[in-house]
């Protein structure tokens, strides 16, 4: 990435590690709340790194930015997480340069994610850029990069059916409620956490089950009541959670703590009670599977059940493929010119300079010399010579190496440096 003129950092790296090799255990402990990526991007500052995009979700986190070697970004992973350097490498992936090009594209459209065509990453990936742009660190090539990832997320949800049917783990969750529990909508069903996967949630619950048995407890109350006021659903106490799971038939845990919420000590129940952990670490302890009659779900068994719209789903990925690659051949024309925005910049200040000192001996030469309007006209032939190069160098059949080398050499160019 060097020759592109981006960051003063030759290489763009993607590491990371997902639902493919990690577990939901081992996710748990490299997962990023808000404030450890904050601090993420403000280390990564202090270490002299230009651009960085952090990502976290249910079944992924990966750092995406310049470095010197992807170790730098290892470290600024492991640092902020409960997670080793040696679990990391166990698990994890490392791409460079174009392959983090295209990793990005890949997981930006859905077609990397645990439920294929899951559209809620690029919402994240949109959250996670503009934290960068605040912190000041996403420089002109992240951006750029986002937005393509967006233009072809948009293209591929607008122009292919990989959208069609189940396309989050809200919906899955939702489906697999509807498979399995008779009579859904005559049960009791008691949602824990009210996040953005909460909310999702509780949004497919209502519309797909028709069930006005929907209880809601967060350990921030007014954050439920503000949910339940939306829908006309019933919120209670942190306080009375053990009540109510005595009470409910289907129990939803989506707090996105870093520790389990649900224990089996929580639990008394002599009916059948559903548990569905969507959580990321693990909210559920691993000892309520011993109960009888408990039937514990994670988001990561949601994600492995196939059915017919998933099948038609992938049906769409060669389609989804193409448009991806016709975006990302947008951005590499974009980035091929940054490979001579240095000489155009440097050609101009030249053209000018020799304006500049054409206008001044003129001025002194000539009498009734109209220096306003000859510095017009300059200006404006200096604008064609420079779009007229730029143009020649943006052609593909040029080689625009030897091109660039010449019009250094002619014009005696000296180029601004990092």
């Amino acid at each position: 990435m060097k020759d592109y003129h981006i960051s003063k950092h030759n290489s763009f790296y993607t590491i990371g590690l997902n639902y493919k090799k990690a577990d939901a255990e081992v996710r748990g402990k490299f997962s990023l709340d808000e404030h450890a990526i904050e601090r993420i991007l403000e280390q990564a500052k202090l270490i002299g790194l230009d651009g960085l995009l952090v990502t976290s979700t249910c079944n992924r986190t990966e750092l995406h930015g310049f470095a010197q070697h992807p170790y730098q970004l290892i470290k600024l992973l492991c640092d902020n997480t409960h997670g080793t350097v040696e679990e990391f490498q166990e698990v994890a992936y490392v791409y460079k340069n174009n392959d983090s090009i295209n990793h990005l594209f890949r997981m930006g459209t859905g077609l990397d994610s645990q439920i294929l065509g899951d559209f809620e990453i690029i919402s994240q990936l949109r959250q996670s850029f503009n934290r960068s742009k605040k912190q000041q660190m996403a420089n002109p090539f992240l951006e750029r990069l986002c937005n393509s990832v967006i233009q072809a997320s948009k293209r591929i949800k607008n122009e292919t059916d990989i959208s069609s049917g189940a396309t989050s783990v809200a919906f899955a969750s939702v489906q697999y409620i509807i498979n399995n529990i008779p009579d859904i909508s005559e049960k009791n069903i008691l949602l824990f956490g009210t996040g953005k996967i909460g909310r999702n949630t509780c949004e497919n619950l209502i519309k797909h089950t028709k069930n006005s048995h929907i209880t809601l407890i967060n350990r921030t109350k007014d954050k439920a009541e503000r949910i339940a006021g939306k829908f006309n659903l019933i919120v209670k106490n942190y306080g009375d959670l053990q009540t109510e799971i005595r009470n409910t038939d289907v129990l939803i845990v989506a707090t996105g703590a870093h520790s389990p919420t649900i224990s089996k000590e929580l639990i008394y129940t002599k009916k059948p009670l559903l548990i569905l952990d969507l959580s990321i670490p693990k909210n559920v302890s691993d000892n309520v599977t011993d109960l009888e009659n408990v039937t514990v779900i994670h988001l990561d068994h949601l994600s492995q059940m196939t059915d017919d719209t998933l099948e038609k789903r992938k049906e769409s990925v060669p389609q989804a493929e193409a448009i991806i690659e016709e975006v990302k051949d947008e951005f590499i024309k974009w980035l091929e010119t940054r490979k001579f925005a240095p000489v155009i910049k440097a050609l101009k200040k030249k053209l000018k300079t020799m304006k500049d000192e054409e206008l001044d001996f003129q001025s002194k030469k000539l009498v009734d010399f109209n220096s306003v309007q000859a510095d017009i006209i300059s200006e404006r032939i200096i604008q064609k010579i420079t779009k007229q190069f730029a143009n020649h160098l943006k052609d593909t059949e040029i080689d625009s190496d030897t091109s660039l080398e010449l019009i250094q050499r002619v014009f005696q160019l000296e180029l601004e440096t990092k």
